[in-house]
């Protein structure tokens, strides 16, 4: 898939502010082990027919995240504005309503999809909650826009399809009630290389001819600069920095954006690349650090960084970063560094 073209600034269609997600966690025998902090004061802002990259390592919170704007389940406190509406303070009914809006495409193209059903059943299900008519005539034209002849794969199961196959109807169930947004949470981390750049390709159509805007959610840092207009980076359930796709990997400008780029393979052998600078294993999110919450990891922590946790700037056009210390900027040289503490 080629890199997307960044789109004229449309008008907000999601807004998130402050959003907070916890869970109390188990241990053995059911006794309870600590409060995870999955996603911790989290604001982004989604634009009419823009993709939003958001990648982090595992356990970052990009899924939790993904799901905590979806309502399922609702984060513990924050605002999820959705086409003027607060979805955080919708009762059921009308909550049902505005998810009309609001699709997702799962990671798993086999486990997202009733194995009992055919084709036409799992891409009409949505349409049959809503009560739409015309649901025949609206099915098959569904599967032609995502690439799939009605009459070739309409009376199949999931198992009589591929992954590729698998996944396209996926995308034809969540496209079916005409939504605003569509939430891909790994949705194409599971195929080849090939069905992958398939499957792109079909995003990108859709969000042209269909007019969508997509949270695009990856920890392949080099698919998500290829599909997004801007990219937020998440690490231990907080955004450290968020901006155009271009400019967040051309001038990265927290420590932990500038590893994760490191991390990326090099086809070229003698290009030259910074050298990768996360050291340890990530933080439990059960007991996160004080302060900046990847210090106990970052090559440039001083005292401040214990102290104090540091809040998103925007150093840039468009491109913010939540860091005492960011890339570019003079560290002090007396200071004392703190990594490795808790």
């Amino acid at each position: 898939m080629t890199a997307s073209v960044t789109q004229p600034a449309g008008e907000t269609l999601l807004s998130a502010r402050n959003l907070v997600q916890e869970f109390t966690a188990r241990g053995r025998g059911g006794v309870k082990g600590g409060v995870v902090h999955a996603v911790s004061d989290v604001s982004f802002d989604i634009r009419t027919g823009e993709t939003l990259g958001v990648v982090g390592e595992t356990g970052s919170g990009k899924s939790t995240l993904a799901r905590s704007v979806l309502q399922s389940p609702r984060p513990k406190s924050g605002e999820v504005h959705f086409q003027g509406t607060d979805l955080m303070r919708l009762k059921r009914g009308r909550l049902t309503e505005a998810r009309r809006q609001l699709q997702m495409v799962f990671q798993d193209p086999f486990a997202s999809l009733n194995p009992r059903w055919r084709v036409t059943e799992i891409v009409e299900e949505p349409l049959v909650g809503y009560r739409v008519p015309n649901r025949a005539g609206r099915v098959r034209e569904l599967l032609d826009l995502v690439g799939l002849n009605p009459d070739t794969f309409g009376r199949r199961r999931p198992h009589e399809l591929s992954g590729g196959q698998c996944q396209r109807v996926a995308i034809a169930r969540a496209i079916a009630l005409d939504p605003a947004l569509i939430v891909c949470d790994e949705a194409v981390s599971s195929l080849d290389v090939l069905i992958q750049a398939q499957v792109l390709n079909l995003f990108e159509r859709l969000r042209r001819d269909l007019g969508l805007s997509y949270l695009f959610i990856s920890h392949d840092l080099a698919l998500v600069k290829q599909v997004s207009d801007r990219v937020a980076v998440m690490h231990l359930g907080q955004l450290c920095e968020i901006g155009p796709a271009e400019s967040l990997y051309r001038a990265p400008l927290h420590p932990y954006t500038v590893a994760l780029l490191a991390s990326i393979p090099q086809l070229d052998p003698g290009a030259t690349r910074r050298p990768i600078t996360i050291h340890g294993e990530p933080p439990s999110p059960i007991s996160p650090p004080s302060g900046c919450r990847f210090r106990t990891r970052c090559p440039r922590a001083q005292e401040r960084c214990a102290s104090e946790a540091p809040v998103m700037a925007e150093l840039a056009q468009g491109h913010s970063v939540a860091c005492h210390f960011p890339e570019h900027a003079p560290v002090p040289a007396a200071a004392a560094g703190v990594r490795g503490q808790a």
